[in-house]
């Protein structure tokens, strides 16, 4: 008997066809006593869909109100996978993430699981039901629905699989593992059998949209293996896990990463006095805008000012222009400048730390391929460099080049 909890996303179950194909092959693989949970997206392009409606009505709606709309893409597909496994002659329940015991943050379109109270979802189970749960929602303690952003539905599916004691945790998705760069821009990109949760979590950061971040954090939390594999296929994908387990042929980084969804913000001429850069930053994560590849340098030594440099995500950029503007009116700055042309391109690995010419191979292989390098950060296990965002793929290609020579 195994425990496993499933995730299917929104390529996965994009039509009706393909929710009662992913009925059926959940059926084929479950072994008789075997305990299944499963998470869904919305179907296929339904999100943008309502987004779309949204806008059409307002530019910018209230949070608030958006999580209430797109929450509902989820509500559907639970639906009809559940009437699929009742067609099919299977007990099954589905469950919205308040109904499961997802308990959030009060945060919109952010929000963060802050508690899972499983109580429901195992009463449904001793019943011998198959459940089914709403990806990407929660409820506050007010009772108010909250989304948990991008790739939300990865966290509620590690979520649960935590606080159930799962076995294992699938996430089936339509790739068939994690990848040393996005294959679908690098053709020769190496397909992992494994991964660490730190490496993973540090690839999942910088671009690798196979995982959303969060739920990498929360399989690292409560030590559940995630076992990232194909909806279309039976082949056994990537396993991220605490260590490795088997050996595979060593290089120096494991991943190379893409990310086009930043904006570079710089704040010109600001004073350079004790608690400006709290000022600046606390103001934006009171915002919960999450900031990234911080970089401050002199303007004029002799004036004592300087220029904070910093990216966001392009969704925050509106939220943020509006709240830097007021800012440096309020510090006497000299002004403010969005980019959003920009991308961040980065590599990841674990034995990059205590490795001397990482950077000096990255930025080579950038200066090769003629691809200016703005800003860089690194950590133990990444180094990242902002470029222009119509250099990514060259740049991607380059530095993959260069770390996974044969």
């Amino acid at each position: 008997m195994a425990f496993i909890v499933k995730k299917f996303g929104g390529s996965s179950v994009a039509t009706t066809a393909k929710i009662v194909g992913v009925a059926e092959r959940v059926l084929k693989e479950k072994e008789p006593d075997d305990k299944i949970v499963l998470v869904v997206s919305a179907m296929g392009d339904t999100t943008d869909e309502l987004i779309s409606m949204a806008k059409a009505i307002d530019n910018r709606p209230s949070q608030r109100e958006m999580d209430m709309l797109l929450s509902t893409g989820e509500q559907i597909t639970i639906s009809l996978l559940t009437m699929a496994f009742q067609k099919l002659g299977v007990d099954a329940v589905s469950l919205t993430g308040g109904q499961a015991g997802i308990a959030t943050s009060g945060v919109h379109a952010k929000a963060r699981i802050v508690d899972v109270n499983p109580e429901r979802i195992l009463a449904e189970l001793d019943k011998d039901k198959i459940v089914v749960v709403a990806g990407f929602q929660g409820v506050t303690e007010l009772g108010d629905i909250t989304t948990l952003g991008r790739g939300g539905s990865d966290t509620t599916a590690v979520a649960l699989a935590g606080a159930l004691g799962a076995d294992i945790c699938e996430i089936f998705t339509d790739v068939d593992g994690v990848y040393s760069a996005d294959p679908r821009v690098v053709k020769d990109a190496r397909r992992m059998k494994e991964i660490t949760y730190n490496e993973m979590l540090e690839m999942a950061r910088l671009g690798a949209v196979v995982m959303q971040p969060r739920s990498v954090e929360m399989g690292k939390h409560y030590g559940v293996p995630i076992h990232v594999r194909s909806t279309f296929t039976l082949e056994q994908g990537t396993i991220i896990r605490e260590e490795y387990t088997m050996k595979e042929r060593e290089f120096t980084i494991r991943g190379v990463t893409h990310d086009v969804n930043v904006a570079k913000v710089a704040i010109l001429g600001v004073p350079d006095q004790p608690g400006i850069a709290y000022t600046i930053f606390s103001a934006l994560a009171e915002k919960a805008i999450d900031v990234d590849m911080i970089v401050q340098s002199i303007r004029n030594a002799d004036k004592k000012i300087i220029d904070m440099v910093f990216t966001i995500s392009k969704p925050d950029v509106d939220q943020a222009k509006v709240l830097v503007e007021k800012l440096v009116k309020d510090m006497g700055a000299l002004g403010v400048v969005i980019d959003e042309n920009v991308a961040k391109v980065s590599v990841v690995g674990a034995g990059m730390y205590g490795s001397p010419g990482i950077a000096a191979t990255m930025f080579g292989a950038l200066g090769e391929a003629g691809v200016n390098i703005e800003v860089i950060s690194t950590s133990e296990i990444s180094i990242s460099c902002l470029i222009k965002e119509d250099q990514v793929k060259e740049a991607v290609n380059a530095i993959h080049q260069k770390f996974f020579k044969e």
